[in-house]
């Protein structure tokens, strides 16, 4: 079986959750290609799709908050977005990359690639099945004017919000946002710190600012730092914001309990090795947080879909999430502190995650390539 992935750079979690089936699917010996869509535009497209897109939720989150109510007000199955006609005008290339390359079968983590299969597809030149996975815990705008065969959706809670906004139900599988094996392994905390290079002894913040960040994090991480007591420390994982992990370790170099990072391939183990977590709510970082066991402080969502991914997590009691910084920051010492609420939190995400999405989504590839059969698992 061979499988094309199709992403976009908008953010790193439709990219995280592509190349999670990507890893799952190699481990089983058949073979996977992942690719950003809008390079077949080429750079400039795949970099103005993207910087746009990071650019706006950065810097003018109110926009994006108008524009994401806007398309939720517009989109329905019964219609066409702007958005569809303007992914539709990478078809053709896509339709000669797809002759030049066999592929048995497409998935795609974005929308944007689901549109320009949709297109394909109305136009009688699209020959392979296509299955989608919603990297958010909410059916977001423009989903319900694709045409894919199948959608991977987080949750059975889920479906009637995805079966109202327009997808026909027996397309729904609740199977779960997919993760990387490494945020399955339940490492032992004790070999998570010794891998990387933590305290034993000590109780362990971890700050992620996610691709995107949130809000003025270095003021966050900051007071967090302030605040710590004698047996407690900080890591802080910048990922790709040079400018930011500059202006930490500027800041913050002489106090030894707040560890700065940079991008890091070992997110699993800092994961694993922590007491609590401060993020955003994306749909893809909190899975993983969630299918790591570690209990969740969700900072301020990017208006959208994140006030959905929030809503979801925290009426369930897999999170906790405050609007303020201090009310952020308390909720991190109150976790700290409450063994009880620590472990009723990690009992609720036990019970709402899905750490087997990539093995049912790749069994479920498997038949339609046609090399498998039998039910679901």
């Amino acid at each position: 079986m061979k499988v094309l992935i199709l992403s976009c750079n908008t953010g790193e979690g439709h990219n995280s959750a592509g190349k999670a089936v990507k890893e799952y699917i190699e481990s089983q010996g058949d073979l996977a290609e992942f690719r950003d869509m809008m390079m077949l535009g080429g750079k400039r497209t795949s970099k103005a799709v993207g910087g746009a897109y990071v650019n706006m939720v950065k810097y003018c989150p109110l926009m994006f908050a108008l524009l994401y109510r806007l398309g939720r007000m517009i989109s329905s199955s019964k219609r066409k977005s702007p958005v569809y006609f303007a992914c539709s005008l990478l078809g053709k290339r896509l339709k000669k990359y797809l002759e030049e390359n066999e592929f048995d079968v497409i998935v795609t983590p974005h929308l944007y690639p689901a549109e320009t299969l949709t297109w394909m597809k109305r136009k009688g030149i699209l020959t392979q099945k296509t299955v989608a996975i919603a990297t958010d815990y909410t059916s977001i705008p423009f989903w319900e004017e694709t045409e894919c065969d199948y959608y991977i959706i987080p949750h059975e809670d889920l479906a009637d919000e995805f079966a109202g906004r327009g997808i026909p139900r027996e397309k729904l599988l609740p199977w779960g946002i997919p993760v990387r094996k490494s945020f399955e392994k339940n490492r032992n905390r004790q070999e998570a710190r010794e891998v990387c290079g933590l305290s034993q002894e000590h109780l362990i913040y971890l700050v992620m600012g996610g691709s995107m960040g949130f809000g003025k994090i270095q003021i966050f991480v900051r007071e967090l730092a302030r605040r710590l007591k004698d047996n407690e420390e900080i890591v802080v994982i910048c990922g790709n914001n040079q400018k930011l992990e500059q202006v930490l370790r500027k800041e913050l170099e002489e106090n030894k309990k707040v560890h700065i990072l940079g991008f890091t391939d070992q997110v699993a183990e800092y994961m694993a090795a922590c007491d609590v977590i401060f993020t955003k709510p994306g749909g893809l970082s909190s899975t993983e947080a969630a299918i790591s066991h570690i209990p969740i402080v969700h900072t301020n969502p990017i208006p959208g879909c994140e006030d959905c991914n929030l809503e979801f997590f925290q009426s369930r009691g897999m999170s906790i999430g405050r609007k303020s910084f201090f009310g952020q920051l308390r909720a991190g010492q109150k976790i700290l502190s409450r063994e009880k609420l620590r472990r009723e939190m990690i009992l609720a995400q036990e019970q709402y995650s899905k750490p087997e999405a990539a093995q049912r989504i790749y069994c479920h590839l498997k038949r339609l390539s046609g090399e498998q059969q039998g039910g679901t698992i």
